[in-house]
């Protein structure tokens, strides 16, 4: 019985030096993919992408029914009023540090993907032809589901958009709130 032909062996040391060369191109790869990723983060005047402003401008209506006026003569003024929430949302988005602007930028992404749509979000049609009982159904399940998860994102979505409506000083009459204490003194 012939046996295979000897190979090589490695050394301890051309394994370890291979290990610490890959490690680093890893490492520069990684930090190159990072910083890339860094400069691609909108500036505050635009945060929020076009697909990541449709989600919110569906949702809005729902996370504030019973606070956003609906019930105005004009409906253009309410389209203006949630056009100006989102815009706070993406200052407020704007505002947060970046590892918190990368996860709900993921989560906006997943959204806007509408197999995930879908599948994650029970919401069959585009968002901006999404009915208030499917957006209202969503954050329901997402608010009260078992994962962590979709709680976690549940509150990110309905922690920013309170703090765009509440940040506003002209939602602050409808709450009875004067608004903040004047810090100068006569």
């Amino acid at each position: 019985m012939s046996h295979p032909p000897e190979q090589a062996a490695i050394s301890r040391r051309t394994l370890l030096k291979a290990g610490l060369a890959g490690g680093a191109a890893l490492f520069v790869a990684r930090w190159l993919h990072d910083r890339a990723q860094d400069e691609a983060i909108a500036t505050p005047a635009d945060a929020l992408d076009s697909s990541a402003r449709s989600i919110v401008a569906a949702i809005v209506p729902v996370l504030l029914a019973g606070a956003l006026p609906t019930t105005v003569a004009d409906p253009k003024l309410v389209t203006q009023r949630v056009a100006d929430i989102v815009d706070h949302v993406d200052r407020a988005l704007a505002g947060l540090p970046s590892a918190s602007r990368k996860e709900v930028d993921q989560l906006f992404a997943l959204l806007a993907f509408a197999p995930a749509r879908c599948l994650l979000a029970g919401v069959w049609t585009p968002w901006p032809d999404a009915s208030v009982d499917s957006i209202s159904g969503f954050l329901a399940a997402w608010r009260d589901s078992r994962f962590a998860l979709q709680r976690s994102a549940y509150g990110a979505l309905h922690q920013l958009v309170m703090a765009a409506w509440y940040g506003d000083s002209s939602a602050w009459p409808a709450i009875g709130y004067a608004g903040p204490p004047s810090l100068v003194t006569s």
